[in-house]
């Protein structure tokens, strides 16, 4: 019977969304319906469970899923035997303090033997520890922002992305604990076949995300100009330079960084580029 490499995703929400949009670029293709609980892909080996989040990392743990793409933050709160295989770059945010606005603040030792209250206790614990305050912890599943208003804390920790719900609930952000995006975990002990199955997914992972941030780059320029364009232009290897039917010009194609390209474009310019087109690149294998 052939090996499936169980991954186990979120069952809700956008680090779900963003995680099968991931599967997909990487080709797997595989139903989703709604309420849906697990689905197979049909072009590749791999059986998809749809999870609670914070069931993933023992999930994992317990080689019930063989990988699974879960948030930072819950992997270190979760303190289960993983390891993170993947950094993804999505679903990016921080995990911060928080205080009502009115309240004078002047530092971590500000909560010297106040309470608060978080979805998070393992992770602020050992945050103050680490500095020496010691507080109560009142931990709670969810709706942390009114945790100050009905007193169950002086603060709160609590993911933030914008900070907007802080500020409509009278919070301020005042530290951040961590930084978290999406990972993908593995157990330490994964067997080989299932290894091997996870490498080729992260083969196709990692293509994916080099193709994100890199753009095909192709201009024309006057053959005078040509070799200051190809030493200013980064590529794989070299700029690819082709003659055009216009006698004394030529097309230059590359793969730029786009932050690269931003900052080129006017030197570009200078040196006489005309028909500059930048183009997505959607795999990019090096």
């Amino acid at each position: 019977m052939e090996k499936l490499l169980k991954i186990a995703v979120q069952k809700s929400g956008r680090l779900q969304d963003n995680s099968l949009k991931l599967l997909k670029e990487c080709g797997l293709s595989f139903n989703n319906g709604k309420n849906q609980l697990k689905t197979q892909a049909f072009n590749f080996p791999a059986e998809i469970y749809f999870l609670r989040d914070d069931d993933i990392p023992q999930y994992v743990e317990d080689r019930v899923a063989d990988i699974g793409i879960v948030g930072e933050n819950v992997v270190v709160e979760k303190e289960k035997n993983i390891e993170i295989v993947e950094r993804l770059g999505f679903a990016k945010c921080r995990l911060s303090l928080a205080v009502p606005k009115a309240d004078t603040y002047e530092g971590v030792s500000s909560l010297e033997g106040k309470n608060i209250a978080t979805s998070y206790p393992n992770i602020i614990k050992k945050f103050l520890d680490e500095r020496g305050v010691k507080v109560g912890i009142h931990e709670i599943s969810g709706s942390v922002e009114i945790a100050p208003s009905i007193g169950l804390g002086a603060a709160i920790c609590d993911i933030v992305s914008t900070g907007s719900t802080l500020l409509s609930n009278g919070l301020r952000e005042v530290e951040t604990v961590m930084t978290s995006e999406a990972v993908i975990v593995a157990s330490p002990d994964i067997e080989e076949e299932k290894a091997a199955l996870m490498n080729k997914l992260l083969f196709r992972i990692q293509s994916v995300k080099k193709a994100q941030n890199n753009k095909y780059m192709l201009l024309n320029a006057p053959n005078s100009a040509v070799d200051s364009i190809v030493k200013m232009l980064p590529g794989m290897k070299s700029p690819t330079v082709l003659p055009l039917g216009t006698e004394g010009w030529s097309s230059i194609h590359t793969v730029v960084d786009e932050n690269d390209f931003w900052d080129r474009i006017d030197q570009l310019k200078e040196l006489g580029a005309q028909g500059i087109l930048v183009v997505p690149i959607e795999k990019m294998i090096l």
